[in-house]
């Protein structure tokens, strides 16, 4: 089929055809589809639609593979119509409004039974996400007034985390999108404790040094509390002298973590996190065997999280672009396999990356889990659906429904910009996988 129209066209339900892309505009629930908008691929998709009750479907002419089916000698039939836009109303029977249930809706009952669990691990994920970040922006503002207290609070915290990290066979790391607040610090800091410890189970590091490299990476940052703000936050290029100001925070934080009586393999990880296996890195430019293998890991972790969300969020890049920077120009200032094992965890796809699905759908990338990563939880543009009730699909649940390939934000057109939201600040939490 050469040189078809881009725009939609409608057809009435008797012109259907195996290879059409169509749009069932009905709310996603009054039809038994896993996705509002597909390509036909089987005869029975067709006997289905029609069942719907729609008086016309509206199509994509340059996505099908076929033109619709000629209908001859009906005047109630008539040659396809062209579609103001997608949001054109539909005539449908009023039957379609009432919930199906069928048993051709099985399959689809069963998907919203599963959207509903992944949206409940989504919220309890959100919810642990944030006690955790309040509760660590309390031990930062009280480690001057209660060191002791702190550090037992971090401990506690990171010893539960640990353990589930290590015990459970399967990890899920969840999207947190937009948890700023002000608290850019504490989330960076949340953030880096999270990957790294899920990088240290990949590599096979035991329990003690988990709950070491976590202690270590929610006080990676901690001696920044002292640089003044004005360089803290400053967008442009950090001037010599600035530069060097900030570097002190790697000493600054190893005399607060001393007066916690952190262990001294988490304080070493402080001092050395931004420290490069090329000697490239700061405060001592330490090279190779000279680094601690935790702060190692961490400095992986660290990084990562700097380029996908740095002060500057003009700079923002998403987690895709991210994981292919620091793995294509960087991994040599790396330890191998700690860089290695960011890669297999968040996958070819992190948290936060906009893709197309083999059926022309866009999504992002919510969730992962690390033992099948290129069958991540992707969050739908679906115009049809409401953006607090966005379709969840499951990508190990849909065999038929693959990643074709990566978007860049800026390629998204204003309405699903909108309702993705890809851009915003992206954090991390983890969950077992049942």
């Amino acid at each position: 089929m050469q040189n078809l129209p881009r725009r939609d066209s409608y057809i009435m339900p008797d012109q259907l055809c195996v290879g059409l892309y169509v749009h069932l505009d009905l709310n996603w629930t009054k039809h038994p589809f896993s996705f509002s908008s597909f390509k036909i691929e089987k005869t029975d998709q067709i006997d289905t639609i029609r069942g719907l009750g729609l008086q016309r479907i509206r199509y994509t002419p340059n996505k099908s593979d076929c033109y619709p089916v000629e209908v001859a000698n009906d005047p109630n039939v008539t040659a396809p119509v062209a579609a103001k836009n997608a949001a054109d109303p539909v005539i449908y029977a009023e039957a379609v409004i009432e919930a199906p249930d069928g048993t051709i809706f099985k399959e689809k009952h069963q998907l919203i039974d599963r959207m509903a669990q992944q949206g409940e691990k989504i919220l309890a994920c959100e919810r642990e996400f944030a006690a955790a970040l309040r509760a660590l922006k309390l031990m930062w503002q009280n480690m001057f007034a209660n060191p002791a207290a702190v550090a037992e609070q971090a401990g506690s915290m990171v010893g539960k985390m640990a353990e589930s990290t290590l015990m459970e066979s399967e990890i899920a790391i969840h999207l947190m999108i937009d948890h700023k607040n002000g608290s850019d610090i504490y989330t960076h800091a949340l953030n880096v404790a999270v990957l790294s410890m899920i990088l240290a189970k990949e590599m096979g590091r035991s329990l003690e040094d988990i709950k070491l490299i976590g202690l270590g990476a929610l006080f990676h940052d901690v001696g920044c509390t002292d640089a003044p703000r004005r360089i803290k936050e400053k967008s442009e290029p950090l001037t010599t002298m600035e530069a060097a100001t900030m570097h002190q925070h790697c000493k600054q934080g190893v005399d607060i973590c001393n007066r916690l009586q952190l262990p001294y393999e988490a304080v070493l990880i402080v001092w050395q996190h931004h420290e490069r296996i090329d000697g490239s890195g700061y405060p001592a430019k330490l090279r190779d065997k000279q680094l601690s293998p935790l702060a190692s890991i961490v400095a992986v972790a660290d990084a990562y999280d700097e380029i996908c969300n740095p002060i500057n969020s003009a700079q923002a890049r998403t987690p895709h672009e991210s994981l292919s920077l620091i793995y294509a120009q960087q991994r040599t200032r790396f330890d191998g396999k700690a860089l290695t094992a960011l890669v297999h965890c968040l996958g070819v796809y992190p948290p936060g990356t906009i893709v197309l699905l083999s059926n022309g759908i866009i999504g992002m990338v919510v969730a992962v889990n690390t033992k099948r990563p290129l069958k991540p939880t992707v969050l739908v543009y679906d115009p049809a659906t409401a953006k607090n009730e966005a379709i969840l699909i499951d990508l190990e649940q849909e065999v038929d429904v693959s990643i074709t390939k990566t978007i860049s934000p800026h390629q998204l057109s204003p309405e699903i910009f909108e309702f993705l939201a890809p851009g915003k600040r992206a954090s991390y939490y983890m969950r077992a996988v049942a």
